[in-house]
This record gives structure tokens, sequence and C-alpha cells, in this order.
């Protein structure tokens, strides 16, 4: 695996809104030097449920396995759920 490979973590990320409609899954990398909104939306919406206002209202998913940018904009008063899962590389014993 190389260096870039080792910093990146690769997330699914499904949103739920009211009356039931879902937007994704959406596949989405994230690493200290290739970015994107990942860990911001779900940030933001965390925020947002503990009484602060919106900040954003656009965020940018980056799929560098596809090479395709994802962009979302989103109300948070319309989203009822966000799932961010995160696949973990595995490492090896002693490593």
């Amino acid at each position: 695996m190389t260096n870039h490979e080792q910093g990146l973590t690769n997330h699914e990320v499904t949103i739920c809104l009211a009356g039931g409609a879902v937007l994704g899954p959406y596949n989405a990398t994230w690493s200290q030097n290739e970015g994107g909104d990942v860990r911001e939306l779900v940030r933001e919406y965390d925020a947002f449920l503990q009484g602060e206002k919106q900040q954003r209202f656009k965020f940018h998913l980056h799929d560098t396995y596809t090479q395709t940018v994802h962009t979302l904009i989103l109300d948070f008063e319309q989203v009822t759920g966000i799932c961010d899962h995160v696949r973990l590389r595995s490492q090896a014993p002693g490593g």
C-alpha cells in the first residue's frame, strides 16, 4: 500500500430526508491532502442538531476510485439523518 493510500478513509454516505426519501449511498474518499467535504458534512449536521444555525448548504463528496465528485446542496431542515459508513483499513498484527 502506498503512502497516499494509507492516508485515505473510504466513506459511504446516505442521507435520509423528511417524507422518507433517501439520497445515496455516495462513495466518498477523504485524506488530509485530498478532501472534499465528507467529514464537514457530518460535523455541520451534528452542530445543526445541537441548535447551531446551518452555515453551509453545498458539500462536495470526492470519490477518488471512480474520479467523480458528488455535489450535494442540502437544507438541514429537510434532513432527518445522515449515515456515514467508514471502511477502516485492516492492520497486520504488530504493524
